[in-house]
């Protein structure tokens, strides 16, 4: 088992390697620019879209609300990245992977914005009539055939890279904390989880999206509050926590605790890794989701989308981070779910159950999101009667993924994640002149336009 775990840790750290942080940084940074900062300026504007976006509109395109597009999205993303994986960032990149995260997030919007741009503009609808979008589509119908092996690469490596990032990994953490908080066997843990998964999947987008716009902000709300509470609570080592952070970013930490990686290299490498695992900006996900939105305009919903990136990093991810570094836990020696329950349990009584309680639900409506995106992409390239087999094997690797080890599975999920990011990014670059006419054509309007012509196929 060890020479496994020596071969993932080498493959992983080969993947997430400088050329894949420019890559990921590098469009980001590309397409922020050269639409000159919009998604930071336009940022009250989304807010805005989003509010509008709440009420169902029979006569737009679509199968679901722009709101339920964006809690779909956010509850893929809002889960053990911001519980477990910013806590895992930290001990392995101390406290300056979270500046990195940050970065990630910053120039993550605006890969966010063009993804779901061109997610709505190049979306077809299936043999059953509904509407279908993301990084295959958009590279199929935007580039063209002599492109589309690139966007069958993209939905094999994230048909697979599902099981990682939305299947095992949410069961292993979820099983991680119940075990740590009540005692539950990691195999009944699973049972139940997979129970309740299958409930809800079996009902397509539809269940899927009624279920997230109800469960994820309701617990993003209790999260955020008791996060706050902490940090109130220890407000004056607030300054001298940011102040370590930043430091730590550019100088690094001395290896001491719990610390495994402790140069300025893994803080980027940690902080890039877990920050695109949080919000998955790049990695292509999010706009299969924001496909199915009720909608004419694709830049209506990119700049709803792009809320997503923001308030799952910007805001969640920094107040899990403050907490762990404010109650000084994090050498501890503990790591994932279990770092951040300590540090809640610590800072607020009773904390650690708004973790318990907040790993679970989030972990929940993240295996729901990821089983939709992993089933369109197994649509994609075998066709609809695939979607019930997948869906099967779906929920009999989350019991997989509740006993299996932790170090394992995160390192198997991060290999998968920069593994279907390479196309998507192709994509976007490739296709970032559309995004960036489109949205100038958009902005030129007043934000007005009504309709934008979608679909090549």
């Amino acid at each position: 088992m060890e020479a496994v775990t020596d071969f993932l840790d080498a493959v992983s750290a080969f993947v997430w390697g400088p050329a894949m942080l420019v890559l990921l940084l590098g469009t980001g940074l590309y397409l922020t620019i050269g639409l000159r900062g919009m998604p930071i300026r336009r940022l009250g504007y989304g807010f805005r879209r989003l509010w509008a976006g709440r009420k169902e509109r029979e006569d737009e395109p679509g199968e679901i609300t722009p709101f339920q597009a964006l809690t779909t999205s956010l509850s893929a993303t809002i889960g053990t990245g911001n519980i477990a994986g910013v806590a895992t960032a930290i001990t392995l990149g101390g406290p300056g992977a979270v500046f990195w995260m940050w970065v990630t997030a910053l120039v993550g919007m605006a890969t966010k914005y063009a993804e779901a741009v061109l997610a709505v503009k190049y979306r077809e609808t299936d043999e059953n009539g509904r509407y279908v979008g993301g990084p295959m589509y958009y590279i199929k119908n935007g580039l063209g055939s002599r492109w589309a092996w690139l966007g069958t690469l993209f939905a094999v490596f994230a048909m697979v890279a599902a099981f990682g990032i939305g299947n095992t990994v949410q069961a292993n953490s979820v099983a991680d904390v119940v075990q740590s908080n009540l005692a539950a066997p990691a195999w009944l843990t699973g049972v139940i989880l997979a129970g309740l998964v299958f409930l809800v999947i079996i009902g397509g987008i539809r269940r899927i999206a009624r279920v997230a716009e109800r469960l994820v902000p309701t617990m993003a709300a209790l999260y955020v509050l008791g996060g706050l509470l902490i940090i109130g609570g220890n407000i004056a080592g607030v300054p001298a926590a940011l102040g370590q952070i930043v430091t730590d970013a550019f100088t690094g930490t001395a290896a001491t605790g719990g610390f495994a990686g402790a140069a300025i290299w893994g803080a980027i490498r940690f902080g890039v890794a877990r920050g695109i695992f949080s919000n998955e900006a790049g990695l292509g996900s999010a706009p299969i989701a924001h496909a199915a939105a009720r909608t004419h305009n694709p830049v209506r919903q990119g700049t709803v989308a792009m809320l997503g990136t923001f308030l799952d990093t910007i805001v969640v991810c920094t107040i899990t981070a403050l907490t762990i570094v404010l109650t000084g836990v994090w050498s501890s020696g503990e790591t994932g779910a279990s770092l951040t329950s300590m540090a809640f349990g610590e800072g607020l009584p009773g904390g650690n159950w708004i973790v318990t309680l907040g790993m679970v639900l989030f972990a929940f409506t993240t295996i729901v999101a990821w089983s939709y995106y992993g089933e369109r992409c197994a649509a994609f390239l075998f066709g609809a009667q695939v979607v019930t087999p997948y869906r099967y094997v779906w929920v009999v690797l989350l019991f997989i993924g509740a006993v299996a080890e932790l170090g394992v599975v995160w390192t198997i999920a991060d290999i998968l994640n920069a593994l279907m990011a390479i196309p998507n990014l192709i994509g976007l670059l490739a296709l970032s002149g559309t995004v960036f006419a489109i949205t100038r054509r958009y902005f030129a309007l007043g934000g007005s336009l009504s309709e934008e012509p979608q679909g090549t196929a």
